[in-house]
């Protein structure tokens, strides 16, 4: 699991050596408290060898842009793991080059219907039949690992049981997997934006890397304000894995440019944030059709 954007020039990190449900307890924690501009978790297992045994054990890291307050992120780890693991913390500073080898690290492939979403060692789990992407994402948000993406990705394959959208619109596509991805399976142009630049480089790279340029081409844009965004619509599918507070104001926005019948695949949510984000697109007129829960971040289907 890998999610958030480090900060342009991250030079701080914070290690914790654990078991795996407490790697993952600590970064979902990390992801929800931090502005994703501000800091980014990394968990994954631990490896010697990535052909040979592993230890068992996993590796938490959180990267930050400036000196990170430690008692208070102590005081997280605390809450997520207990003083034990709190006490075992350790804070060290990093270049920005040892984060993008560190960040892929011990990554593997995840499978999600057709989809296996891979990096570059990756390519061999590939198999006839399968849709793979691939995502180098280094800087920006989305390896396929997290919760929330692979919800968005069950989503997709789900509308992709009933029918082909023909207009799809991705809202803070950070690496572009999920425009990616729909792309590839519906052969229909995705609209895509993000409101980091650095985001929307590494979106345009894994799209080259991808070759599904005649199907994508992310823009820099807060919401969904550029222009390009909007010609596109109306839209009969969109899809946003951003935060709750984000996604909530969003509502009124995207549904305008919603067609009669269109939906929504809507994630980033803990289980807690989805009632007010429900609340908040039911006063739009959009309705929950269908939800899943992964790893404690929940995707909503809408129409």
């Amino acid at each position: 699991m890998l999610e958030g954007l480090p900060p342009n020039g991250a030079a701080y990190v914070m290690r914790l050596r654990c078991d795996e449900p407490t790697a993952r307890r600590v970064a979902d924690l990390i992801v929800e408290t931090f502005e994703p501009a501000d800091a980014a978790a990394a968990a994954f297992e631990e490896q010697f060898n990535t052909r040979a045994w592993t230890s068992g054990a996993w590796i938490v890291e959180v990267y930050f842009g400036l000196p990170p307050d430690e008692e208070s992120v102590r005081g997280l780890v605390e809450v997520a793991a207990g003083d034990e693991y709190a006490a075992k913390i350790e804070f060290s500073r990093v270049q920005q080059r040892d984060w993008v080898a560190s960040s892929l690290e011990g990554l593997e492939a995840v499978r999600e219907g057709r989809f296996v979403i891979h990096g570059k060692h990756g390519r061999d789990r590939v198999t006839s039949g399968d849709i793979g992407i691939e995502i180098e994402a280094a800087l920006a948000f989305g390896t396929g690992h997290h919760g929330s993406t692979r919800g968005c990705l069950a989503m997709i394959n789900a509308v992709a049981k009933r029918r082909r959208p023909y207009a799809i619109l991705d809202v803070g596509t950070g690496s572009g997997v999920l425009a990616i991805a729909a792309a590839r399976r519906f052969h229909r142009r995705v609209a895509a934006g993000d409101i980091d630049a650095v985001a929307v480089v590494a979106a345009r790279g894994n799209v080259r890397r991808n070759q599904a340029g005649a199907y994508v081409r992310p823009v820099l844009a807060k919401g969904v304000g550029h222009p390009d965004l909007r010609a596109g619509a109306p839209y009969d599918l969109i899809i946003g894995n951003i935060l709750a507070r984000p996604l909530r104001s969003l509502a009124p926005k995207l549904k305008p440019l919603l067609v009669p019948g269109g939906e929504l695949i809507l994630s980033g949510l803990l289980a807690s944030d989805v009632p007010g984000v429900l609340s908040a697109y039911r006063a739009q007129g959009l309705y929950l059709v269908k939800r899943r829960l992964i790893e404690g971040w929940a995707t909503l289907l809408l129409r």
